[in-house]
């Protein structure tokens, strides 16, 4: 078997990332296509939230953990920490302990090509070290832009992430987005650079995960109601919940049984002091409750029993697609989304046959989504994704395209 040195920040035991089912889906299926992956990670002492037991690691495969700390938590006095120790972000010591660790393990075990995985922009800026100490091809996996307008807010954070934004793009062999929109923002923004080193491997779901989940025919989450989940983190920004409250609150006012019919119910949301309280102002806490994280497996099968899942996202991540919407289609529930009708997201939705989309900020047009979705389900006539296009997206089938440039940079011409 040829290896793979994968540099990768999320990994268990870290918990609350779905960045690490996008690692993991590749390292459990490499071996199948003729590679060994090696993990180059951060030890655990640098995570925040720990949880062993939602994340099977059943597959043997070498894990390295290399010293790390988080700055915010581990090198502040009083709260407080030097800038320097956390740009391009918080886990910047981990570079000192992974160049190491990493150019050990190249001796050791003489991997074939180095992998690194964002958005932890120190897990580039450790590959691009390893890269240049080893001459291996590298494949620098983006999955989202990393220098935006206005992102990161600091001005010197940003400058770091430009810096190894374009040091990554020059050396890397191949540079890995989720969207084509990403992609095509990248080829346009490094124009110089040929068209084939930005390529696109899009996020998935594991199959293996939902093996022996009791399916949707089992009972609804909510005996005698309609059940509308949102399950993972709700950005104030990027998934504002407003103009849906306003939306749900007119319903109510147009129909006051919709209070005894519908629930609302956003999962491991993240940020529930703030959203806890625009429900209150928006005055639909009999409808939207807030619920905890749960184990994974357990978040999967909800979403499966579910009577429709929903997406929320702003028009300024037209260029990403959430892991969680390859779930959804998966889970094969209605979807509805909130979205920019022109963005990646309802792009890839009404692939996949779900077209129930509306902008996330027009109370109008959510006002009528949430109608047409309504009445679909209380007709028994709800509209599911195609399953045909769902199971492309499983991460197997992610894992043979992403062998595919693999093997293309390996056995590129001077190799």
């Amino acid at each position: 078997m040829k290896r793979l040195l994968m540099v990768a920040y999320h990994f268990p035991p870290f918990a609350a990332s779905t960045g690490i089912q996008r690692t993991l889906g590749f390292a459990r299926h490499l071996p199948a296509f003729g590679w060994e992956p090696l993990i180059l990670t951060a030890h655990p002492r640098a995570y925040e939230h720990r949880n062993s037991e939602h994340m099977n690691v059943s597959l043997p495969m070498i894990v390295e953990h290399a010293f790390a700390l988080d700055a915010a938590r581990q090198l502040s006095l009083m709260g407080r920490y030097a800038a320097f120790t956390a740009r391009p972000d918080r886990w910047i010591s981990w570079w000192l302990g992974a160049v190491p660790k990493g150019l050990a393990m190249i001796r050791k075990y003489r991997p074939d090509a180095i992998w690194s995985t964002y958005p932890i922009a120190t897990a580039h800026k450790i590959a691009c070290t390893l890269q240049r100490l080893s001459s291996l091809p590298w494949m620098a996996d983006f999955r989202d832009p990393m220098a935006q307008d206005g992102y990161p807010e600091d001005p010197k954070t940003w400058q770091s992430f430009k810096r190894i934004e374009e040091a990554t793009l020059r050396k890397a062999a191949r540079a890995v987005f989720v969207t084509h929109g990403a992609a095509r923002m990248y080829r346009k923004r490094y124009a110089e650079l040929p068209e084939s080193r930005i390529c696109v491997v899009e996020n998935g779901y594991e199959e293996e995960s939902f093996a022996g989940l009791p399916g949707a025919e089992r009972s609804p989450l909510n005996p005698g109601k309609i059940t509308l989940l949102h399950s993972g983190v709700v950005y104030p920004s990027e998934r504002d919940p407003t103009q849906l409250f306003a939306a749900l609150r007119r319903l109510m006012n147009e129909d006051p049984r919709l209070a005894d019919r519908l629930r609302v119910r956003l999962r491991a949301s993240g940020h529930e002091p703030l959203l806890s309280r625009l429900i209150e102002a928006s005055g639909v806490a009999q409808i939207v409750e807030l619920a905890p994280p749960v184990p994974y497996r357990e978040a999967l099968q909800e979403m499966m029993r579910a009577d429709g899942l929903l997406v929320l996202q702003a028009a300024n991540c037209n260029d990403q697609v959430p892991a969680k919407v390859y779930e959804y289609l998966r889970c094969g529930r209605p979807i509805l989304a909130l979205t920019d009708p022109g963005g990646e997201t309802a792009t890839l939705l009404r692939r996949a046959r779900a077209d129930a989309i509306a902008p996330l900020d027009a109370e109008d047009e959510i006002h009528s989504a949430l109608r047409l979705f309504l009445g679909q389900t209380l007709t028994g006539r709800p509209v599911l994704p195609d399953p045909a296009f769902a199971r492309e997206g499983s991460r197997r089938a992610r894992t043979r395209e992403f062998v595919g440039m693999l093997e293309e940079c390996v056995g590129a011409p001077g190799r």
